[in-house]
């Protein structure tokens, strides 16, 4: 599908988009998220956003509400090493690019899981605590 032009693109006033979620499986104890374009990066993907330590009891989240730190979700490093979102802004001239955002049902308690985490860090430390995953992807170019 493909994404809406993105006001912030370049502008430096990225938001999270507003994201909502049922039917998690039986046992969750907290939600996971990651973006990924894996076109970006000259071909080695590009990691815009990772979040986790949500709670399932919330059916969502707001637009904006996730690109920092807080009460309802800790932001891990996306690819430039910042704890911050990152939204879809390819170079002008690339073909579209693909934007993965993944949530992951765990059944790790909130707040298990440690600040500062990167996309294969989170990863690694979900194996074995994963009940399910899904992906939406989403298109965006200049």
């Amino acid at each position: 599908q493909q994404v809406g032009q993105d006001p912030a693109c370049g502008a430096g006033e990225e938001r999270t988009p507003q994201l909502s979620w049922d039917n998690l499986p039986a046992g969750t104890r907290s939600l996971a998220l990651i973006m990924f374009d894996p076109d970006g990066g000259k071909g080695v993907g590009v990691v815009h956003w990772v979040a986790y330590n949500i709670d399932p009891e919330q059916d969502g989240l707001k637009e904006g509400m996730a690109g920092l730190s807080g009460p309802y979700v800790t932001v891990g490093r996306n690819s430039r090493g910042t704890q911050s979102y990152r939204g879809p802004c390819p170079p002008a001239g690339d073909n579209p690019h693909h934007y993965a955002l993944t949530l992951i049902a765990t059944d790790l308690p909130l707040g298990t899981l440690p600040e500062g985490l990167d996309r294969s860090g989170l990863l690694q430390l979900l194996q074995g605590h994963a009940l399910g995953a899904q992906s939406l992807v989403g298109r965006y170019g200049h």
